[in-house]
């Protein structure tokens, strides 16, 4: 089976945008069984459009096209769609009522410019939009299946998930394919892979991929297309649990794949535990990533940015005395943060984050990518200070809320 995705819109070509839609759209056929073979990109340009369109018919079965399906001048989706297949465009009156009840809803007022979304080829099939005034549509060309989608990431993957996948499993017969992966921190991808050699010469069978998600690393296992192998499933057991042993287990964060919030969610929900955070130099990002995780409300119960000095004193406090002392960076100024926050909300943990993101504020001292950061329990507190200098603001404030949560989760186990 060969499946094609292909992106429309100059704000992908240009740069202006990440298609997320495509990677998106890759991982779930992946899930499937269903491998991908080819990505195209191309913009608002009606003849390069048709270009693409009919190059693609002439090879692919399953075609999935995002963007394009909007009210405006440069959405053209629909119109190229019957232009290359010879057909014509008709008024969809069912696909018009969606939208006029979609907007009555919303409390909006329609304009006659949204009309043009309900314009489809007379042979198409229309999907609806539970989440947008764009339907989308399928229909045969060439030797394809045609699936367009809106651009709009969060209609398409409603529609990809409940209407395309499934009008696809149903069509084509899908092969199973085993898959698992585990996610490291503190080890570089080039030490990853160092430390992975000789993989395929003793899985020959076997597929490993690396995937670098900063600062995690991701490494994957898939296998072949199987039906109900038993050699296959054992030797893709065999391969999982040697991958796995050759890491120090402090560097694995989880061994079912999961990112690091997820998996300090998990063992804060196994342990019935509760947290409080107290961030200066993460401003905000590791409650961010905390509260991201679906449930969060049985361990989150407080947050803090206390980036002044006057804040980490007055809300958690910090005393005068320390920070005259040594400075907001030190261990003893994160201790007390991390002290104080889980007094303040009656957590059972309580971390805290203090340092220097850069890419100025660094001295001889505490040079940029100082990190010191705290943990409190009942009885307890302790405090370290780490360099992890990544020579960007955001790379840096990514670490060293990773660094912060792996803390936490290395005392959780």
């Amino acid at each position: 089976m060969i499946v094609e995705i292909v992106s429309t819109g100059d704000e992908l070509i240009t740069g202006s945008i990440v298609d997320t839609n495509a990677s998106y759209i890759a991982s779930k056929f992946l899930e499937t069984g269903i491998l991908v073979k080819r990505f195209s990109l191309v913009g608002d340009d009606r003849k390069e459009i048709q270009i693409v369109l009919k190059e693609i018919s002439t090879r692919a079965d399953i075609v999935i096209v995002t963007g394009g399906l909007g009210p405006t001048k440069d959405d053209l989706t629909a119109e190229i769609a019957a232009m290359v297949s010879n057909d014509k465009l008709i008024l969809s009156k069912e696909a018009l009522s969606d939208m006029e009840a979609f907007f009555k809803q919303k409390n909006f007022k329609m304009s006659e410019t949204n009309k043009k979304q309900a314009y489809f080829p007379s042979k198409a099939v229309i999907l609806k939009n539970a989440c947008g005034t764009a339907p989308g549509f399928y229909m045969n060309y060439g030797k394809s299946i045609f699936y367009f989608l809106p651009g709009v990431p969060f209609e398409m993957k409603e529609m990809f998930k409940k209407r395309v996948l499934p009008d696809i499993c149903g069509k084509f017969e899908v092969s199973q394919r085993l898959k698992s992966k585990f996610t490291l921190f503190g080890v570089p991808e080039s030490k990853a892979a160092q430390n992975l050699e000789g993989f395929e010469e003793k899985f020959p069978m076997l597929q490993l991929g690396f995937r670098a998600a900063f600062p995690i690393i991701e490494i994957k296992l898939s296998s072949p297309a199987i039906s109900d192998d038993v050699k296959v499933r054992e030797s893709f057991s065999k391969a999982h649990n040697w991958a796995l042993s050759k890491f120090v287990a402090a560097n694995v964060v989880s061994d079912k794949g999961l990112s690091m919030e997820e998996e300090v969610a998990r063992l804060l929900i196994e342990k019935q535990k509760t947290i409080a955070v107290a961030e200066s130099c993460t401003g905000g990002l590791i409650s961010s990533l905390l509260t991201d995780v679906p449930g969060s409300s049985a361990y989150f119960l407080f947050s803090a940015i206390t980036y002044s000095n006057e804040a980490k004193i007055n809300i958690l406090n910090v005393n005068q005395s320390t920070i005259i002392k040594h400075g907001a960076v030190h261990q003893n100024t994160a201790e007390e943060m991390a002290k104080g926050v889980m007094e303040k909300a009656g957590a059972d943990f309580g971390i805290s984050t203090s340092g220097i993101a850069g890419p100025t504020g660094g001295t001889d001292e505490k040079p940029v990518g100082t990190i010191c950061i705290g943990f409190a329990k009942k009885g307890y507190s302790t405090a370290k200070t780490y360099c992890l200098n990544f020579n960007d603001r955001t790379r840096n404030k990514k670490v060293f809320a990773a660094t912060c949560l792996n803390t936490l989760r290395k005392e959780l186990l």
